[in-house]
């Protein structure tokens, strides 16, 4: 990894996915809130907002940490870099994961402030049944075989446009409207509103998401045997290595 200090990394990763949250929840706030008898228009808003929000955060903060804000891309990251010395380290990977998921609850509570809402308001909306649960495995499988053969082929700059732009069609394409995420899926539980998701369906989702994790880290590995030897590059390219 870089010689940046892991604090700014963390501090990156837990301000960049709260902000990927508040762009969630708040956009589906506002969708509803602007179209309220029309639910295709409202997931129309809600894509949008959310695949042009994760492309800029990527250019914001891939610089610092990778823009991860993911715990299963991180998981891919540290499992495909071990063999050839690139990546996260375990102990990276696990203050990548606490930070993203520390963010995604904070960024639902921003969003719930920021639209009057109470600051927690844990969802109702029950997300549990396996037609849901194997969307989520395509969806989260997909999106590792995307960021890894970016990195794999030189082109981990056209991540931003290219994660974008696959999560906003993903909400369209799968039938768990692609939370693909544990930490957004969890952050997600925390407010009542259009993203919402209830807390006794989170575990479903996150349990079938590490499968996706599975997945996709086979199909890598089968495509891309040498994957890892760019791991880091995941998401966005690196500035150069200080000397």
């Amino acid at each position: 990894m870089l010689s940046i200090a892991p604090w700014r990394r963390l501090l990156a990763e837990l301000v960049g996915t709260a902000l990927l949250v508040t762009a969630v929840v708040g956009s589906g706030i506002m969708a509803t809130t602007l179209s309220p008898d029309d639910v295709g228009l409202q997931l129309l808003e809600n894509s949008v907002a959310t695949a042009l929000a994760l492309g800029a955060l990527i250019l914001t903060f891939g610089p610092v940490s990778g823009a991860h804000f993911n715990p299963v891309v991180s998981a891919a990251d540290w499992f495909l870099g071990r063999r050839t010395g690139t990546g996260i380290s375990g102990t990276e990977l696990a203050g990548y994961a606490v930070a993203q998921t520390l963010g995604a609850i904070g960024g639902s509570v921003l969003a719930n402030l920021m639209f009057g809402l109470a600051p927690v308001t844990f969802s109702t909306t029950e997300r549990a049944a396996g037609h849901l649960w194997l969307g989520e495995v395509v969806a989260t499988a997909g999106l590792l075989l995307l960021i890894f053969a970016l990195g794999r082929s030189g082109r981990a700059s056209a991540a931003p446009a290219a994660v974008g732009a696959y999560i906003g069609a993903a909400y369209w394409f799968t039938s768990s409207t692609s939370f693909a995420n544990p930490a957004v899926t969890i952050g997600r539980a925390f407010t009542r509103t259009f993203a919402g998701i209830a807390p006794g369906s989170v575990a479903g989702f996150v349990a079938f998401q590490l499968v996706g994790l599975l997945v996709g880290v086979g199909l890598l590995l089968a495509l891309y045997p040498d994957a890892g030897k760019t791991a880091d590059d995941i998401v966005v390219e690196h500035p150069p290595r200080e000397v």
